[in-house]
This record gives C-alpha cells, structure tokens and sequence, in this order.
C-alpha cells in the first residue's frame, strides 16, 4: 500500500520537473524577425532609433503618379512592427506632385525633420522639385512642409537633387550627402535646416564622388573613421548593389573598397538602397536594405529586410550575408 503512493509521488515530481524545463526552454527560444520584416512593396528604407524605439521609413515603392506617400514603422526589439500610415503626402506638400520617395530622418532640439526628394526632376530651369523637408513633433508625424517650397532644387556638380542622407558629426553639425546620376555632394546644413552653408574650406557644395557610385548615399562614424556607402547598378535590376569607402573626415577623399551587398540567386536580386542600424552602446551593426524576391521581374517590388552587419579586425566591412531569417529580437 506504501508503495502506490510513494511511486505517484515521484511520476508527479518528474512531470513538474519536465514542465519547468519545457517552460525554461520555450523562453530561451530566439525569436528572429523574418525577411521581408515589413509587409507589401517598400523600398529605400532608412532605419533610425528615436524615443526608445526603432523606426523604419521607406518609400512606398509604386509607379511615380502614385508613389505620392510614405508610411513609418516602429518596433521594440526589430521583430514586431506597427505600421503609421500616411506620414506625409503631397496634400501636405503642395509643391510635390509625383515620386515622393527615399526620405532621411534626424532629430534637431526636439523636432523630427523629414528630408525626401520629390518630382523627379531633370531640368532645374523649368520643372519644380527636389529636396524638401517635412516636419513634426513626433517621429511618427504627421511631417507638414517645413519650408513651403524645396530646400535644394537645383543640380550642382551633376547631382540629381535626392537620395539625400544626414549625417550629424559629433560637434553636432548636420551635414547632407546627396547626389543620383552617378554623382555626389556633400554640403553643411544651416543651424535651423532653412538653408545650405559653406563647408570648412570654402564652397557649399564638395563633389565627393568615389568610383562606381550611383545613388543611395549612407555616411556612419565607427572608431574614429568615416564610412561612406552607395548603391551601384540599376534599381530595376539584378545587379543593384552596396560598395563603400572610408575617410579620415566627413568630406572625404573616398577611395572604393568594395561591393558588401549584392544579389543571392538563393535568395533575391536587387539588394541594395541601405540604411544602418547600431545598438546603442554596443558593437552590433545592421544593415536594413531592400531587395527583390527571385519570382519578381516588376521594378517596383522590393521589399525591406535587415541582416547583420560585420566587420573585420581591420575595420573593414565583411560581405554581407543575406537571409531569409532575418536577425533576433533585440529589445532597447
């Protein structure tokens, strides 16, 4: 009679032991995020970190007539996004019309500013567009026209006026690097984002063109040196990549080191048109890009997607790996 119970006893002790480990295990599982981590057809995202939260901003990738636009996302840890419609549109931006896209967000004295380029323009001299900025109190808008009009419409240097990126130095000057058609400038931004000024050694506007650049500039500071990345090739197609240089300054010179990111026949063409994600505090680095996936041949289906990013003893960027995982769950 003894027995019965004292044998129940320890099959319940193992089935509450199991339990505690199944439960330990279910909690240690790594969550990842998945590519595409953002749902539909976006492109040109830029990954920033603002109020505890990472947000993405990507262009809506459309035919231009209807790429009149963009949505902002936010996440606690990279994986679970909730989506912000409509951040800002061209019934906001009246001068805009057509082709809204590749935005870069910075925060300035507790403002969110929203840089996009718009209008595809091609002649400075009789069509209205360019560079312009919107603004909010939030990161999540909605952005109103902060300047009633394009901060840069015009072509220097043989810059098409968009794909801009701002870069805050650690005085805390803004700078803005921009340029499409194979060409790029670097120029300061005034105290209160109203106008361009001169750059240290004179002009406003510093062709820092490297070799095979095209679009889609990216600038980061990682132990004292400057990294400068773009996106070669054509954006419709397979062969749309990622190459970077480095500098000792913001304003170069930039000499190419080599392509990081580029199509997998595995897994998708067209990767390129990046931002850069850094964990505060740490040394772990992300690249948010977009790519197309191998069944897609229209120009406008890209999709946005993050892996890790990693570099060398050196300091160099290793080629990045593209995956259909994604990365895990890092709260902030």
């Amino acid at each position: 009679m003894r027995f019965i119970p004292a044998f129940a006893k320890a099959i319940l002790s193992l089935i509450v032991i199991t339990l505690i480990c199944s439960n330990a295990i279910a909690q240690k599982k790594t969550v990842f995020s998945g590519n595409p981590i953002l749902p539909g057809w976006n492109a040109d995202p830029e990954a920033k970190i603002f109020e505890g939260q990472y947000w993405i901003y990507p262009t809506y990738s459309a035919p231009y007539e209807q790429q009149v636009h963009m949505d902002a996302w936010s996440s606690p840890d990279l994986v679970h996004w909730t989506k912000h419609p409509d951040i800002i549109d061209t019934s906001r931006i009246k001068w805009a019309k057509k082709a809204m896209w590749a935005p870069a967000v910075t925060e300035m004295g507790g403002k969110y500013y929203f840089f996009f380029a718009a209008n595809d323009i091609h002649n400075d001299t009789t069509e209205v567009g360019g560079i312009g900025i919107g603004v909010a109190d939030n990161p999540a808008g909605p952005f109103k026209d902060y300047l009633g009009k394009p901060l840069l419409n015009l072509i220097i240097n043989g810059a098409q006026p968009i794909d801009m990126f701002i870069f805050k130095n650690g005085e805390g000057q803004y700078y803005m690097i921009y340029g499409g058609w194979q060409h790029c400038n670097i120029a300061k931004l005034n105290s209160n984002f109203t106008s361009l000024a001169p750059l240290p050694d004179g002009p406003v506007f510093k062709s820092i063109t490297p070799e095979g650049y095209v679009e889609g500039s990216v600038m980061f500071k990682r132990k004292n040196k400057y990294y400068f990345m773009w996106s070669e090739g054509s954006w419709t197609g397979p062969d749309y990549r990622v190459a970077y240089a480095m500098g000792n300054t913001p304003t170069g010179p930039f000499k190419r080191i080599g392509v990081i990111l580029q199509q997998d026949p595995k897994v998708a063409t067209g990767a390129g048109h990046h931002s850069v994600l850094n964990i505060p505090g740490t040394d772990n680095w992300y690249i948010v890009y977009h790519r197309r996936p191998l069944n897609e041949t229209d120009g406008n289906h890209r999709v946005v997607c993050i892996d890790h990013m990693y570099f060398t003893k050196d300091g160099f960027i290793k080629p990045v790996k593209m995956t259909n995982k994604g990365v895990a769950a890092v709260p902030l």
